[in-house]
């Protein structure tokens, strides 16, 4: 077994064992899997947090409370050594959605008792088969949005719930061609130069480079989704540049690849001044920084889909404005009373 799946069958052990088992049970299930020195990185309100049982007491035992029989279902599963640092490290990416019965509330969010969708996407760094570091994104302002408390303007794309690869492909439990997989990393880092050299700003020709003129943009909720070069442009790429400047590139953590596939995330990718306009907010003088997630289908020679994650309530916060907070303090949806039914 090659040291990838192996690290692979780790993570899915993991997956397996807490999707078992109960609230009461998610530290045990932690101790088996990851190692002494664990860090975790999670989006506002959650931060970086050292060690299983910070991370046990402060995201999983709130979630598994909140909603009923949740369940992860994957979109996208993939291995790689890190091209940060020179294939030194290894990391596992899922992603996809928990889903679940928001029966009580969680983070302030009121609860439904329906279906509710909590987007992610994780990456584990698998040291000597243990889980050592994790990052996991959510889209918090998603299930605000299914519970009728969404705190934004309109958005510029459309929000709907993301749906799989359209190649069908990503469910990457086997090795995937070693051609394959560097053939993607070329694609997705020459992608990555081109962006950063023009400023994040790509006109339509640059984007012919590296992008499939059908491409796919997922994006989070608050700014949504958008398909093709035109409607990108306009829906994402044109509100996005005349509403932030100076944007400065800070890296990535880890960015892999595999098969057709690939993936980054950086803590953070960018740092940027908000002229106004962006979220339908105003501008201000701060400068603020973006956690971002990027993972890639690449079909032939172009990326044809992009799923896009951004911790958009951390870049709220830097500047004085906190969703979650202010929700919380509103009575109204503190003695929002939920049928029994």
């Amino acid at each position: 077994m090659s040291e990838l799946k192996k690290c692979k069958q780790v993570v899915l052990n993991f997956y397996n064992e807490l999707e078992k088992t109960d609230s009461a049970h998610i530290q045990h299930v932690f101790d088996s899997f990851v190692s002494d020195d664990y860090v975790w990185k999670g989006m506002h309100p959650f931060y970086e947090l050292v060690g299983s049982r910070k991370v046990v007491e402060t995201f999983w035992t709130p979630l598994v409370n909140s909603f009923t029989h949740l369940q992860r279902r994957m979109d996208v599963f993939m291995a790689g050594r890190n091209e940060i640092d020179s294939g030194q490290s290894a990391w596992v990416c899922s992603m996809g959605h928990f889903m679940g019965l928001l029966d009580k509330p969680w983070l302030g969010i009121p609860a439904t008792r329906k279906m509710s969708f909590l987007r992610y996407a994780e990456f584990h760094r698998v040291v000597d088969c243990k889980i050592q570091e994790t990052a996991l994104f959510i889209d918090i302002l998603g299930v605000m949005n299914q519970s009728g408390v969404y705190p934004l303007p309109e958005q510029t794309g459309v929000n709907i719930i993301n749906p799989r690869p359209l190649s069908n492909n990503a469910l990457m439990f086997r090795d995937q061609c070693e051609e394959s997989s560097n053939k993607t990393m070329r694609l997705i880092s020459k992608m990555c130069d081109e962006l950063v050299s023009s400023g994040l700003a790509s006109s339509k020709a640059e984007l012919a480079n590296t992008w499939h003129p059908h491409m796919i943009w997922w994006g989070p909720t608050g700014i949504g989704s958008t398909y093709t070069f035109d409607r990108y442009e306009i829906q994402h790429q044109g509100p996005f540049a005349s509403g932030l400047k100076d944007i400065q590139f800070n890296g990535h953590v880890a960015r892999i690849a595999e098969g057709e596939f690939g993936a980054w995330f950086g803590w953070p990718n960018l740092t940027m001044t908000p002229t106004g306009g962006f979220l339908g907010l105003p501008g201000s003088n701060q400068r603020v920084d973006m956690r971002v997630v990027d993972i890639y289908r690449r079909e032939g020679d172009k990326l044809a889909e992009n799923w896009v994650f951004i911790d958009l309530l951390y870049f709220l916060a830097q500047q004085g404005l906190d969703p979650l907070k202010r929700l919380q303090e509103i009575s109204p949806f503190k003695a929002r009373r939920i049928p029994s039914n």
